[in-house]
């Protein structure tokens, strides 16, 4: 049976905020640089930059030349549109979340991230969950949707647990790791986050699921929130 590739998304600013239970104030206050683990093609760190807010985006994408890249992030855009219309049960329904639209807010920032990749390259790193690039404690907020949880072929549970930790890791402990979504491509909910969570606190990390209402319909939407103790007391850190 062969493993499912993951799609490269295209996913604006606003969606990041909707996401992860942010507003654009409260992003322009984090007090330091932020992580987007993948970035994909997204134009978080080119909006984010508009915003005075320093963001650093890893995907093992990057190392693509841009025109494949973004041609693989069109390819993500449409397998979105068949899966909206597929199964729509995962999604706002149209009355909330005019599906045209949507889509047309990913074009903008497929486009956004092409023009700030070529601008400003140092602003995305080709690299991979479980080895980042990056100093302990090198930001002050890490955002990673649609990965450890949503594809369960590529990262069963010894590998969901060394990419926590390491997004732990290049945390400061100060700061936040915020990870969504706690479902695969299905919706089904990862059965093992009790232990996971259980594992990330023996080595210090502590964790909580943030329940946030979700923009149109109000339904939950569940967040896991990550901080890690002063990385010099840490024991067990995985590389």
């Amino acid at each position: 049976m062969s493993t499912p590739a993951m799609l490269i998304t295209s996913r604006p600013l606003d969606e990041y905020c909707q996401l992860f239970g942010l507003t654009r104030s409260e992003l322009s206050a984090v007090p330091g640089p932020v992580l987007d683990c993948p970035g994909g093609a997204a134009g978080l760190a080119a909006e984010a930059g508009e915003l005075g807010v320093r963001v650093i985006a890893t995907d093992p994408a990057y190392a693509a030349p841009l025109p494949a890249l973004t041609a693989l992030a069109r390819a993500g855009r449409d397998a979105m549109a068949a899966a909206m219309t597929a199964t729509p049960h995962l999604y706002l329904s149209p009355r909330h979340l005019p599906y045209d639209k949507y889509l047309r807010s990913w074009d903008r920032a497929r486009r956004l991230f092409a023009a700030d990749s070529s601008a400003h390259p140092e602003r995305y790193v080709a690299a991979a969950l479980p080895r980042l690039p990056f100093a302990d404690g090198s930001f002050a907020l890490t955002l990673s949707s649609y990965l450890l949880f949503a594809y369960p072929a590529l990262f069963p549970p010894a590998g969901q647990l060394a990419g926590l930790l390491e997004l732990a890791r290049v945390t400061a402990p100060e700061g936040e790791v915020r990870i969504y979504p706690l479902h695969d491509g299905t919706g089904r909910r990862c059965r093992h986050l009790d232990e996971l969570r259980a594992a990330l606190g023996r080595r210090q990390v502590s964790s909580e699921v943030r329940r946030m209402a979700r923009p149109g319909d109000g339904r939950t939407r569940r967040v896991l929130v990550l901080r890690a103790a002063d990385h010099r007391r840490r024991n067990g850190r995985q590389h």
